[in-house]
């Protein structure tokens, strides 16, 4: 006697629609992913200038005799982090 198997599994016709579909969804969500990527960045710089621009104020409110001051003597007086100023010169948000 011969035994029925049956095999269950995705014909070709089924693994392209999928395929297909996986790519439509790719198609769809990479340019939001990375529209989103630009826009963080340039709300986390916006954030960024802000900061130097409040600690360039508090230092020249603290030091009254100082009529400009540069992001070292920010960092030297504990206004901006090593992080901060590094970014702010990857950047190029320092406006002088």
């Amino acid at each position: 006697m011969r035994k029925n198997s049956t095999k269950s599994a995705f014909t070709l016709i089924e693994m392209a629609v999928v395929l297909f579909i996986i790519s439509l969804l790719l198609l769809i969500v990479i340019p939001n992913v990375s529209n989103q990527k630009k826009h963080a960045g340039s709300i986390s710089d916006e954030a960024l200038k802000t900061e130097l621009t409040t600690q360039r104020q508090l230092y020249l409110s603290d030091n009254p005799e100082a009529t400009s001051v540069s992001l070292e003597e920010l960092q030297a007086a504990n206004y901006l982090t090593a992080n901060q100023v590094k970014q702010i010169r990857e950047h190029k948000l320092d406006e002088g």
